[in-house]
């Protein structure tokens, strides 16, 4: 089983807190224990995708198949978990030194949750959070079409929720051809 299917929390709350990144009201999947938080090393050898070992992404317990009907599939539901900027731009600024990335302007880069929040990703969880650059062949934009038709087609019930997660943390980029969609 590839990494990117067992979603796991990689930094603990106490890292977090020492890091001044854990405020809000979002919950996400516990730590995993003995597990440090990732600050360095990331690859960029996966792009378009995120480093597997530094962004595993991570859920939100509160969203489930049974649960999509008062969440995911509400208009504007993500808009009350997503988190504010001030605690996304700091979290960038970490993980672009993190990435190794040459080029350090935040602006060249959507913090994204790699488990999308339209498909119940944990909104506030490093382990779900990487700075995705906004230029190349596959930009952070094109992702976000990609998000959208799997949230629809979940809500549409013409797929799963674990299906759709699934997909996605697998590989972006072909998502919607393996879902059939």
């Amino acid at each position: 089983m590839m990494l990117r299917h067992r979603l796991t929390v990689i930094a603990s709350a106490a890292a977090l807190a020492a890091a001044g990144l854990a405020t809000g009201t979002a919950r996400a999947a516990g730590p995993v224990a003995g597990q440090a938080p990732l600050t360095t090393g990331c690859s960029q050898a996966y792009l378009p995708l995120p480093d597997p070992n530094c962004t595993p992404g991570a859920y939100n317990p509160d969203v489930t198949q049974a649960t999509i009907g008062q969440t995911i599939c509400v208009s504007g539901w993500t808009a009350t978990v997503r988190p504010p900027t001030s605690y996304t731009n700091a979290l960038k600024v970490q993980q672009i030194a993190a990435y190794g990335y040459a080029d350090t302007s935040t602006a060249d880069y959507e913090e994204d949750h790699f488990v999308p929040l339209e498909l119940g990703g944990a909104p506030r969880d490093p382990a779900n959070l990487w700075p995705e650059p906004r230029y190349g062949s596959q930009p952070a934009q094109s992702k976000d079409s990609v998000e959208t038709k799997l949230k629809n087609a979940v809500c549409g019930g013409r797929v799963g929720l674990d299906a759709a997660r699934g997909a996605i943390a697998n590989d972006w980029t072909t998502a919607l051809g393996v879902l059939g969609l």
